[in-house]
């Protein structure tokens, strides 16, 4: 069983940074895609950034070109990194992740942007 732990979650002001951090264990194939979600108060889990195994990324139109998503070289840990936060950035982000045709999440971790 995959265990995706999320790190780096919390309060920012407008305008602020924050990089979340992810790490995956226990998996018995090698992990493929990952990626963040986030899921705001009162609305659908919504894509965030994704990067496969081989580095191809993805991004909300959100989030372009004030976020960067990066994989370690061990390739089980994903990071995410994100500038100019606005208060409509405010939800839970959860970590992602691909294995063989399973796919595995976090358990979300806060972030609140304040005006």
């Amino acid at each position: 069983q995959v265990q995706l732990v999320e790190s780096g979650g919390g309060l920012v002001q407008a305008g602020g940074s924050l990089r979340l951090s992810c790490a995956a264990s226990g998996s018995r194939f090698s992990i493929n895609a990952m990626g963040w979600y986030r899921q705001a108060p009162g609305k659908e889990r919504e894509l965030v950034a994704t990067i496969t195994s081989g580095g191809r990324t993805n991004y909300a139109d959100s989030v372009k070109g004030r976020s960067t998503i990066s994989r370690g070289n061990a390739k089980n840990t994903v990071d995410l990194q994100m500038n100019s936060l606005k208060p409509e950035d405010t939800a839970v982000y959860y970590c992602h992740a691909a294995a063989s045709i399973m796919y595995y999440w976090g358990k979300g971790t806060l972030v609140t942007v304040s005006s």
